[in-house]
């Protein structure tokens, strides 16, 4: 039995590993022990900014919340355990991936910080998914560079290094130029058999360039690829005071590869194991599965990049999922309240979320889109939110609630038929989280029906990555040698209480009617979008 003086021990000992994630929102400092249980946290609530066409961050903000966070989380170690951490075990740093940073050879920031959000690169995106043919997303750090380039902007001839925010933290506290494979493939393209950047589109984009002139290389800008486990630097005296402002943390402190958020995703959902997957619910959706083969084309829909171990995984991302479903559930409070009920919120979401188990397989006939943006699988630049039904449909509120459930993931559905149905990837199991997992079984048949494969919820899942980014950094520290698949399932996860649901086939064959009827019905959706702008106009008598 863990006591507080063994916790104290473990501490002042260094047997510990520190997460720092960067997130669109927060950023998040996790520290745990060596049974990977959370010791203390920290967090500083931040948000974007659009400034001159570009959604940024900017630099004070990124280290005022790397100091908040840190000191949160050392003030809370202070106050439960009576001591002051001078030390820790190892520490990864982890952010949003891909977006577009760029330093001169002094270290000067030459622009600001573009994230993954800008959606400014779509020709330099398309040009370069040409040029490789290979899938460039809009969001890619490479996309970034060459629109910049097909802009002439100023600052490229004194670029010295391009990196992502979690590469620049850790050059910034280690001074070494350093990425985890991870993050490194959502700013190029990946050779899984080199564990490196692809060497041949590498020389094209030099050839691409080469007219213009500039005094540099693309690999010699790029930040030096390394796989988990790796040691990618140490803290030094400087990174020390700019971590820790009480200056009570010594240097020397190994650092683990920085990694992007999709890959503690899967850390923190132990689903980087071959033919495993995780699937992300929120105001968007997105799926990632671990490849065993190359796929056979370039499709739009699906985004290659890899694990923190360098395996290719596909990658399926919905603009749209819960946001309807969650206005809908809205209107349902309102309507209770009017009647002189007031509802629970988790009740609410049990009670309507469950209706959906009564329902006809298909949802009854029944049509909705929850697009409040526009949807990039289903080719929908705008989005409205819309519930359609024939006089012949079955209208209930069973097939209600489980056409939003369909609706939810019909676009994460089209981009995972691809990879099910026409390149045959094999999935073993899935692992969701998400708020709408919190209502039991429900939300884990329909994920199930979508896929096909059995999916499952664990008790860690909502730890987060900064969590993920924190098992990242003790990895590294392990004198066993395995695998990151096998520290994960024989260290990690070993005794996390897991929940699996297998697909019920009355439910496959249901969602496979509504996706046909949802297919056919995408003209409606963008009709409604050139038709109906939905802006509210002033109205006087």
């Amino acid at each position: 039995m863990k006591t507080n003086r063994n916790i104290k021990q473990v501490i002042v000992n260094g047997e510990t590993s520190l997460g720092i994630e960067f997130g669109s929102t927060r950023i998040k400092a996790v520290l745990i022990d060596h049974y990977f249980e959370t010791i203390a946290s920290g967090s500083y609530e931040w948000e974007n900014l659009l400034e001159d066409g570009f959604w940024t961050y900017n630099l004070v903000d990124i280290i005022t919340g790397l100091q908040a966070a840190y000191r949160e989380m050392k003030q809370e170690v202070e106050r439960n355990y009576g001591i002051t951490i001078r030390t820790v075990g190892s520490i990864g740093f982890s952010a949003m991936m891909h977006g577009y940073m760029a330093f001169d050879n002094t270290g000067e920031l030459l622009v600001p910080f573009r994230t993954w959000r800008n959606a400014t690169t779509s020709v330099a995106a398309r040009e370069l998914t040409d040029q490789f043919q290979f899938n460039i997303p809009e969001r890619w750090s490479i996309a970034h560079l060459y629109q910049a380039i097909l802009n002439e902007e100023k600052h490229l001839p004194r670029i010295d290094f391009i990196t992502t925010l979690a590469g620049y933290i850790h050059w910034l506290l280690t001074g070494q130029k350093a990425i985890g494979i991870g993050d490194a493939s959502g700013m190029f393209p990946i050779d899984e058999s080199l564990q490196d950047y692809n060497e041949s589109m590498v020389k094209q984009f030099d050839e691409l360039i080469a007219l213009k002139g500039y005094p540099w290389k693309l690999k010699d800008i790029l930040p030096k690829v390394y796989v988990s486990g790796e040691q990618a630097g140490e803290l030094t005296e400087i990174g020390a005071k700019i971590l820790d402002q009480s200056q009570n943390l010594q240097p020397g402190i190994p650092l683990c590869p920085p990694e992007g958020d999709a890959g503690t995703g899967m850390v923190a959902t132990n689903s980087v194991r071959k033919c495993t997957g995780n699937v992300s619910v929120g105001t968007s959706v997105f799926a990632m599965i671990v490849l065993e083969n190359e796929l056979s084309k370039v499709y739009p829909e699906i985004d290659l990049v890899t694990t923190p171990n360098g395996s290719p995984v596909g990658m399926v991302h919905a603009n749209n999922c819960s946001s309807d479903l969650n206005a809908w559930l809205g209107l349902f409070r309102e309507f209770s309240e009017a009647m002189g009920q007031k509802v629970e919120t988790d009740k609410l979401f049990n009670v309507m979320l469950n209706k959906a188990l009564e329902a006809d397989p298909d949802g009854g006939g029944l049509l909705g889109y929850g697009y409040f943006s526009g949807e990039n699988i289903t080719g929908l630049e705008e989005g409205r939110p819309l519930f359609v039904r024939s006089p012949e449909s079955h209208f209930n509120l069973a097939n209600f609630m489980r056409t939003h459930l369909f609706t939810a993931f019909g676009a994460l559905k089209i981009g995972m038929d691809i990879l099910i149905k026409q390149e045959k990837v094999t999935i073993d199991s899935i692992l969701a989280h998400g708020g709408l997992f919190k209502t039991p079984v429900v939300g884990q048949k329909i994920v199930a029906a979508a896929m096909n494969a059995p999916v499952s919820v664990m008790a860690t899942a909502g730890e987060g990555g900064a969590w993920g980014m924190a098992i990242l950094a003790s990895y590294m520290l392990d004198k066993d040698h395995y695998r990151l698949e096998d520290f994960l399932d024989k260290k990690v996860f070993k005794e996390v209480d897991r929940q699996e649901i297998y697909p019920d086939q009355f439910d496959v064959k249901g969602f496979e009617a509504f996706i046909e009827r949802y297919k056919k019905g995408l003209v409606i959706e963008q009709a409604a979008v050139d038709h109906f702008s939905g802006k509210l106009e002033e109205f006087t008598c």
